[in-house]
C-alpha cells in the first residue's frame, strides 16, 4: 500500500535524514574533473555530448548486464567470487566513468539529484509502522 506524502514520523525521519546530512552521499567532484582532465587532455570534448555520453553509458551498462545474462540467481550473487569479478569491476568503473561525464555535461549536481529521489522515494514507500 503506497501512503501519501503525508506519511507517519517514520518517514518524516526517514525524509529529514536525507535532507539534512551534511556529508555529501557520494564524492563526486573528484572523479568528474579526472574524467573531464582525461578527455580533454585527448581532445575528446567534442565527442562527450549529453547524448552521445548517454548512449555510451547504455553500452556500458549492456556490457555488465552481458556478464550476468544466463546466470541462476545463485550464480549472480555468487559472482565476485569467481574469474569475472574483475570484469564486473572494470564494466562498474566504466558505468561511474560515464555517468561522471554525463552529469558534468548537464550540469547535475548528483548528490542534491540523490537526496531529491531518495525523498521522493521514503514518502512513496515509508517503513512500515
Amino acid at each position: 500500500m503506497i501512503k501519501s506524502a503525508s506519511c507517519a514520523g517514520a518517514c518524516r525521519g526517514a525524509v529529514n535524514r536525507f535532507r539534512h546530512t551534511i556529508m555529501p552521499l557520494i564524492d563526486i567532484k573528484n572523479l568528474q574533473q579526472a574524467a573531464q582532465d582525461f578527455g580533454k587532455a585527448r581532445n575528446w570534448g567534442k565527442y562527450h555530448s549529453p547524448k552521445n555520453l548517454a548512449m555510451a553509458l547504455s553500452v556500458e551498462v549492456s556490457e555488465l548486464v552481458e556478464i550476468f545474462q544466463w546466470q541462476t540467481d545463485a550464480e549472480s550473487r555468487a559472482i565476485m567470487s569467481t574469474d569475472e569479478r574483475e570484469h564486473v569491476e572494470q564494466e562498474l568503473a566504466d558505468i561511474t566513468i560515464y555517468l561522471a561525464q554525463l552529469v558534468t555535461a548537464l550540469g547535475v549536481d548528483l548528490d542534491a539529484a540523490i537526496r531529491a529521489k531518495m525523498e521522493m522515494n521514503a514518502r512513496k514507500y515509508p517503513l512500515p509502522e
